[in-house]
């Protein structure tokens, strides 16, 4: 099976096209504030223009209202909705569009949990479970926390970079990986040879599979 690839939290026209030339499933905005990686409406709506057919465009939300949603999907056209919050199953499906529900993963029983909380999701996203952050920590968690049995597509994120990408793939078995800190030179700033890199242990170890 092919891993897909999520690189999340790009904010620069040049880091949107080398994503993409490097083989990016998933381009990942963010729409939080307090986020180092966040992106304005106005700014999103020029990345946006950047991505060609067949790459999925994603916003990410942390705890947003109702209201700020609606006027994101009104002015930038985002394929799939991702809540990397404390949002609940009614919230994230009542915006008629696919999204995806991240968790940050902390103790046995969570992941199932999920699945079952979230059954509505088109996937769901484990991440490392920081106290202060809702993602981008750069930290990884005790993957022997996934279980075998998932009735949703999963997608793997916390930590991964090149370092560890083939061996997180091998060991997890996810249906997509999403990455954005283990690419960076500067949060928010994409380094072109770490995405670049990274995407070959991707490709590499799917080929090998």
């Amino acid at each position: 099976m092919t891993t897909r690839v999520k690189v999340c939290g790009l904010t620069r026209p040049e880091d949107i096209d080398v994503a993409v030339r490097c083989g990016a499933d998933a381009i990942g905005l963010v729409f939080y504030e307090p986020s180092p990686r966040s992106v304005t409406v106005e700014h999103a709506r020029a990345l946006a223009n950047r991505i060609p057919a067949f790459v999925t465009l994603t916003g990410l939300f942390v705890n947003p209202d109702v209201q700020f949603v609606e006027s994101v999907l009104d002015q930038v056209p985002l394929d799939l909705l991702q809540f990397h919050g404390d949002e609940t199953p009614d919230f994230c499906d009542s915006f008629g569009r696919r999204w995806i529900k991240a968790v940050r993963v902390r103790e046995e029983g969570q992941i199932e949990n999920a699945f079952d909380d979230y059954r509505k999701a088109s996937g769901l996203l484990v991440d490392a479970w920081d106290p202060n952050r809702y993602g981008g920590t750069g930290q990884s968690f005790n993957w022997a926390l996934i279980p075998e049995h998932r009735p949703l597509p999963l997608i793997l994120a916390g930590g991964l970079s090149s370092a560890n990408v083939a061996r997180a793939i091998e060991e997890v078995r996810p249906w997509a990986v999403d990455v954005s800190g283990g690419v960076e030179q500067s949060k928010g700033k994409k380094d072109a040879t770490k995405l670049s890199d990274f995407m070959k242990e991707v490709h590499r170890v799917c080929k090998t599979d």
